[in-house]
């Protein structure tokens, strides 16, 4: 497989970062084999494509969840496998427990995702800088942050898929409003607050994410499709769907998957994967299309 983790000062974020990424090059020869030089391949393998400079490769941006890093995904799902079998480049930033937010102490982790990210990358690493090639895909409050990252970056993201998606942005600002005000998260994990502020000024904020949906629906611009996939048996899917069709009801091109008899646990994200990767994602497949 070919992943490789890399680090990079963040000017955004204000400390260096790590960067987990996945190209497919194990499915290109990187030299002329019709000149009989030895390649271990199986015998009966099928002819590969010749791997080109210039290429430039389909990308899905992947966020981890809260209290993980960007070597989770790839630890405890096959999100390795699914990148090279459909031909792809992943690219999984450590976002740490930001909520994938310009937090009101000064980490601005969105900012890092939706801008500085993808110009270190497309600069760095064969990812195809159109708009119809790169998707953002994460869970638990990964999957908060890609719906902020899509609905604030229509510009960025042909497709969304928020998977589990429990903690952070939503599109109901009085959940959001309640969790804040909240003794468990006032006390217990107080750096919800300290991202997103105190509950009076949530509403009409940037943290808004439901006047932010409103109006880039309204101005008109080209939005993202989205995917918002929860297990049933997750003690965070009512906050889920509540997200489905908030969205929906703005106007928002949106389809809500509910998968039966998996709760908020890797091996619901592993299968949901497999299908967002083999079913939901607009693959080429094809590297005669780059």
């Amino acid at each position: 497989m070919s992943y490789m983790r890399f680090n990079f000062k963040s000017q955004a974020v204000g400390c260096n970062v790590d960067v987990g990424v996945v190209i497919p090059l194990e499915n290109y020869f990187y030299y002329d084999a019709s000149k009989g030089l030895k390649h271990h391949l199986p015998p009966d393998a099928t002819v590969l494509p010749p791997l080109k400079p210039g290429m430039k490769f389909q990308t899905v941006y992947f966020l981890h969840g809260g209290g993980e890093d960007d070597t989770v995904p790839f630890r405890f799902t096959n999100l390795e496998w699914y990148a090279i079998k459909n031909n792809v480049m992943v690219v999984a930033p450590n976002i740490g427990n930001s909520f994938g937010a310009d937090t009101n102490y000064g980490a601005n982790y969105g900012t890092f995702i939706n801008e500085e990210l993808p110009c270190v990358i497309r600069a760095l690493f064969p990812s195809s800088e159109k708009r119809e090639d790169n998707y953002i895909v994460g869970y638990a409050m990964g999957g908060n942050a890609v719906l902020s990252a899509a609905i604030m970056h229509p510009e960025n993201y042909s497709v969304c898929v928020d998977m589990s998606g429990g903690i952070g942005y939503t599109l109901c600002t009085d959940t959001l409003k309640q969790e804040l005000n909240s003794d468990h998260f006032r006390k217990s994990f107080k750096i919800y607050n300290a991202t997103f502020g105190e509950a009076d000024e949530l509403e009409g904020s940037r943290h808004d994410l439901y006047k932010v949906a409103c109006e880039k629906k309204a101005s008109g611009v080209l939005l993202t499709k989205f995917y918002i996939i929860c297990g049933s048996d997750e003690f965070i899917r009512t906050r889920v769907e509540d997200d489905a069709k908030t969205l929906e009801q703005i106007g928002y091109d949106v389809e809500y998957i509910c998968i039966d008899g998996y709760k908020h646990e890797f091996p619901l994200w592993n299968y949901a994967l497999q299908q967002v990767f083999g079913k939901l994602l607009p693959f080429t497949r094809d590297p005669s299309s780059y």
